[in-house]
């Protein structure tokens, strides 16, 4: 087996929580060719981390230090242009769904590192 670049792997991970948001009613990132660079990049990082041995809580709290130290703050709403996310609190405060995304990222970013290519 070969593993996946981190690029492919990112791409997957960002595209699976898409559809996680799709089906949450929540407002969508862009597509992954259309992201911008500070979306990206921490996805990647996300990648790394997942593979490296994180679980869902610490990729979640690795998500939130990289939103904060970018000047994200949170707030009731999702707002892009604010910098408010309802979703920059501590793990155990998250609905379960939001958690779900944290595992779905694991799980993507670890299986890349078997999938065929």
């Amino acid at each position: 087996m070969k593993d996946r670049t981190a690029e492919q792997t990112a791409e997957a991970c960002h595209e699976a929580n898409r559809i996680v948001q799709h089906l949450l009613g929540e407002d969508l990132n862009p597509e992954w060719g259309d992201a911008p660079a500070e979306m990206r990049e921490p996805t990647l990082a996300g990648v790394e981390a997942a593979r490296a041995g994180q679980g869902a809580q610490q990729l979640h709290e690795s998500w939130c230090a990289e939103r904060q130290a970018n000047g994200w703050v949170h707030g009731s709403v999702k707002d892009r242009d604010a910098k408010t996310h309802p979703c920059l609190v501590e793990y155990h405060e998250l609905p379960m769904a939001q958690r779900m995304k944290d595992v779905v990222f694991g799980a993507i970013a670890s299986a890349g590192m078997f999938a065929d290519a």
